[in-house]
């Protein structure tokens, strides 16, 4: 299995490649520039890869459904939701290899995917809403898989969020490109308190068919919630039931969902 690392400039050209196989690790020796994407090709579909898109952010498993994925290197109001070091300056390290049995076999976060943004079809998980709030990428759906947990300030890096726009229907998804067994939710919920408000309730909706009433508290520590195994392929939070709070503004700092490989 070979794996292929590249940075192309705004018109495809590319800035810099390295081949491996089975691993690979790139070292770009430049500062980047608006337009320029890193993208990971393999030589066949249906890959699990653990990658790492930059040294300042964490690897992460992700199944590449496709033979390319492709993340846009992000600037100005995208880069908000990433530490200051990542992607800046003129060294930058890329690395990929292939995700070995032992590391697929047991359970863990199957919903982490930092390296996920708006435009992604082809590396799983994949997140994605009805609404955000004011489209700004703080409060994109992405940041509720990044595995950012912490949740007493809003706007920015750390404190990425699913903003829902003050939208009472307001739902996101978790689309795992595949079918998982899964086992618990956790839920971090925002708690910039008293700049925010928090949920009472909510309802997790399985691709299965089955779905569960929850209730939530106000606090920003994780909220686990257990049950039956269950094959999926997605899961949708929806339902949500504000409190009777004068802030305008809950809103979901982390999702994660617990299981493991079909």
């Amino acid at each position: 299995m070979e794996i292929t690392l590249s940075v192309l400039d705004k018109t495809g050209q590319v800035r810099a490649r390295k081949t491996g196989t089975t691993a690979v690790s790139l070292f770009y020796r430049q500062a980047y520039e608006a337009g320029d994407r890193i993208t990971v090709e393999t030589d066949s579909p249906d890959v699990f890869v653990t990658l790492n898109i930059d040294n300042a952010l964490a690897p992460a498993i992700v199944l590449l459904k496709e033979r390319s994925f492709s993340f846009p290197v992000p600037f100005g109001d995208a880069k908000t939701v990433y530490a200051p070091t990542a992607f800046s300056g003129d060294s930058h390290r890329i690395s990929a290899h292939v995700t070995g049995e032992d590391a697929l076999s047991g359970t863990r976060n199957i919903a982490l995917n930092p390296t996920d943004h708006h435009g992604n079809d082809t590396a799983y998980p994949h997140a994605f809403a009805s609404v955000e709030t004011r489209g700004e990428a703080a409060f994109a759906a992405r940041n509720a898989i990044d595995g950012e947990i912490a949740s007493d300030d809003h706007g920015f890096w750390p404190y990425t969020s699913w903003g829902i726009n003050r939208d009472p229907d307001a739902t996101m998804t978790v689309d795992f490109g595949r079918r998982v067994i899964a086992h618990s939710v956790v839920l971090h919920t925002r708690a910039d308190f008293p700049h925010d408000a928090w949920w009472t309730a909510a309802r997790l909706t399985f691709s299965d068919g089955h779905s569960i009433d929850i209730p939530l508290e106000k606090t920003g520590v994780g909220q686990r919630f257990t049950f039956p195994e269950r094959e999926i392929e997605w899961v949708r939070l929806e339902k949500l039931i504000k409190a009777d709070d004068p802030s305008p503004f809950p809103a979901l700092t982390q999702i994660e969902v617990w299981g493991r490989e079909t």
